[in-house]
């Protein structure tokens, strides 16, 4: 059954429904799928209308809120902008910095009422002391980060991606767990033969190594493209049964990446304060990323 909720709007409380939490295939539909439908429909915007302003096909919105497919990562930021919400929103989560105390929501409104010259002073102010204050923590304060290389290249999962393998990536910072410490690349998936498993726009864990056993799931070079497949005697195979096994003979070139160990989470990223702090504490001792 669809669940609702009771949204604040500015001129009182309106039912917005959510949405079922499974789609018409039995499949659970994220939660960034089921926000985008949410506030589209807050904001009154018709499905075609969303698509247009993120230039996307117009059925695009209506296979993301159905939870046939997510929306990829490069449109994250436009979708929020055009929805008018965060990101927090968008992936539901709590939005820490919406947790103010009556002391912190007094200066913030003496700062509304300042004239934009003594807000900058303001702001340069709270960025020395910030700066300061960083510098004074401890090490046992750090944050245990893990540094990665997120590459834009995506991973196909059905669909190829032609980019050149030879840019170098950039860093990625993570709250270090057992499984994130393990890899050394990030990759981004797109298409849906890894599903249910692995779903468009999921960014997965990638361990570097020259050879995985057979039922395992690795990422692989083909020719000029990127892959996400499991690996079996007989081929690479999807976990979607409408794609067919990849099949290769002698002459092909199939390289490993690595094998793929697991899928980021929105909390496995580093906030900005502890990033800003790891980063100031370890200028010196630049990461190593595997050749």
């Amino acid at each position: 059954m669809a669940r609702k909720k009771i949204d604040e709007t500015g001129k009182g409380g309106k039912i917005i429904e959510i949405g079922p939490s499974v789609n018409s295939k039995g499949k659970d539909i994220p939660v960034v799928c089921r926000s985008i439908r949410k506030y589209r429909e807050l904001r009154g915007l018709e499905q075609k209308e969303l698509s247009r302003k993120l230039g996307v096909a117009d059925s695009s919105v209506g296979n993301w809120e159905r939870g046939f497919s997510k929306p990829p990562l490069e449109l994250i930021t436009s979708i929020t902008k055009a929805l008018g919400i965060s990101l927090y929103e968008l992936f539901g989560l709590e939005d820490p910095m919406m947790k103010y105390t009556k002391e912190e929501q007094r200066l913030i409104s003496k700062y509304k009422d300042l004239n934009e010259p003594h807000r900058k002073a303001v702001a340069t102010m709270i960025d020395m002391l910030g700066d300061a204050e960083i510098k004074t923590i401890t090490e046992d304060d750090i944050p245990d980060l893990t540094v990665l290389r997120y590459f834009n290249r995506q991973l196909a999962a059905g669909i190829g991606d032609p980019t050149d393998m030879d840019d170098d990536g950039e860093e990625i910072y993570l709250y270090s767990n057992e499984t994130i410490d393990k890899a050394d690349y990030v990759f981004t998936v797109n298409g849906e033969s890894m599903e249910p498993v692995y779903h468009n726009g999921d960014m997965v864990l990638v361990e570097k190594c020259k050879d995985i056993e057979y039922g395992e799931v690795g990422a692989f070079l083909i020719g000029n493209e990127a892959y996400i497949k499991e690996s079996q005697r007989d081929g690479l195979h999807s976990y979607n049964k409408r794609y067919k096994t990849m099949t290769f003979n002698d002459d092909d070139s199939v390289q490993i990446i690595g094998r793929v160990i697991g899928v980021i989470d929105a909390s496995d990223f580093a906030s900005e304060r502890d990033t800003e702090i790891y980063m100031l504490h370890n200028e010196s001792s630049a990461p190593n990323y595997p050749d």
